[in-house]
């Protein structure tokens, strides 16, 4: 008699059920976090200049204080989870030079960018919790709420990456940033993208994670 093999559990679904991981995106509980960080010293130091870098510039101090807020707020067990399913670039080499980059699996979920002397953010999440009526309907997008949930209107703007249910939003500045997280329908979406990714296994990014960025999501 034949067996049949179980389908293999990838992602943060080896550590939080399906319960556990709606009761999070709707803010009904807390998850447990590990005590300890499984840290890489070579890591560390990999990037430790580019780091002082990034504190050399003028945006340093709203960069950390954002990441500060983004880091438990918007990852699941980000201690047990960093590096391995999601991880954070400090000045990565990229043609579009941001400040910083949160990636999981193969996807860019958070970026920030030098905008004068202030920052600007971009945020990938699902078009589909942003439309008026649910659907992945690019017509659809709720622009006021949108609008809404920043300081002024003209600092919310938003494009469409290519792949099925992807939206990206701009937002620029800090005073806009911060109002756009504490948006309880903001924070869901947020959530909701990050966990998709975090499930479809190992980070990809996994060798450009800079743990000194990463100190200040964390608390450190």
């Amino acid at each position: 008699m034949g067996t049949t093999s179980r389908p293999k559990t990838t992602g943060v679904r080896q550590f939080l059920d399906l319960e556990q991981q709606c009761n999070w995106i709707e803010g009904k509980t807390d998850l447990p976090d590990a005590g300890d960080r499984s840290e890489s010293l070579e890591q560390r130091f990999k990037y430790a200049a580019r780091f002082e870098k990034l504190l050399r510039r003028p945006q340093a101090r709203e960069v950390l204080a954002i990441l500060g807020l983004y880091g438990p707020n918007c990852i699941p067990m980000p201690r047990k989870t960093e590096r391995y399913y999601w991880s954070v670039s400090c000045l990565p080499s990229t043609k579009d030079k941001p400040l910083i980059r949160v990636n999981a699996s193969w996807m860019e979920l958070f970026t920030l960018y030098a905008e004068g002397e202030d920052v600007r953010a971009r945020f990938i999440v699902h078009l589909s919790d942003f439309t008026t009526d649910r659907s992945a309907t690019p017509g659809r997008v709720d622009e006021s709420f949108l609008e809404q949930s920043v300081a002024m209107p003209e600092d919310v703007s938003y494009f469409f990456p290519s792949g099925a249910d992807i939206f990206g939003i701009n937002v620029r500045g800090s005073v806009s940033i911060r109002k756009f997280l504490a948006s309880r329908r903001v924070l869901r979406a947020i959530r909701t993208f990050n966990l998709t990714h975090m499930n479809r296994g190992r980070n990809a990014y996994q060798a450009s994670h800079c743990y000194s960025v990463a100190d200040y999501m964390l608390a450190e």
